[in-house]
């Protein structure tokens, strides 16, 4: 029995890049390509009217980059999963676009067969990075959480994540756009919150991570 093809958005300025991953794609019966886009414009315009199951998103396009397309389509379209499909795999490319929402970052010089794999994981929610990738994200984890103070080591990383937003003054609304979920998740992070550090309200967290050093990395 024939599944339903994956629906696929691919975003790059390179025209001979888009026609050969689309040709490529096009050869699984499982994948369909619904829109090619030469710019991050044009890639939330036509994720907007397709709504894609996966976007394949290159970093560096002319006018709005791919960072900044991602975090945009994310919000017009939470259900398509954004691939990041680039040649750069320093630190200021990598995090900024791990933050806009994308669900996976892996490398040009993967293997066609890999990429057809990552956009079948991506369909299904699951993410991939490439290894190189992987590894700077696990120390970025672990460097994260030894700057952590003692009076937080109860609380989850995105508990921390959005305790920080708190301390600087942002609203759920506004904690919910950045970290790409629904302001009812976020609401249910600021409950354990306040449980777990035996606090009544954002006024006392605010003081209590900036009291405790909270703030104090980057």
């Amino acid at each position: 029995m024939r599944t339903t093809a994956i629906t696929v958005l691919i975003a790059d300025d390179h025209d001979l890049v888009r026609e050969g991953i689309s040709a490529f794609l096009q050869a699984h019966e499982d994948m369909r390509v619904v829109g090619e886009a030469a710019s991050g414009e044009e890639a939330v315009r036509l994720v907007k009217q397709l709504a894609p199951q996966v976007a394949l998103m290159d970093l560096v396009m002319p006018g709005m980059n791919g960072v900044e397309a991602t975090r945009e389509i994310k919000r017009i379209s939470p259900q398509t999963q954004v691939v990041v499909l680039t040649s750069y795999h320093e630190d200021e490319h990598i995090f900024p676009a791990l933050r806009a929402g994308a669900l996976s970052y892996v490398l040009k010089n993967i293997r066609s067969q890999e990429l057809i794999e990552i956009i079948r994981k991506a369909a299904q929610g699951e993410a991939m990075l490439h290894p190189r990738v992987a590894t700077r994200v696990i120390q970025e984890v672990r460097e994260s959480r030894r700057a952590v103070p003692a009076a937080f080591a109860e609380l989850s990383e995105r508990e921390l994540e959005v305790l920080r937003f708190i301390a600087q003054g942002h609203s759920n609304a506004q904690i919910a756009e950045e970290l790409v979920l629904s302001e009812k998740t976020i609401k249910a992070h600021v409950r354990n919150i306040f449980s777990k550090l035996e606090l009544a309200d954002r006024t006392q967290a605010a003081v209590f991570a900036w009291q405790q050093g909270l703030m104090r990395k980057g």
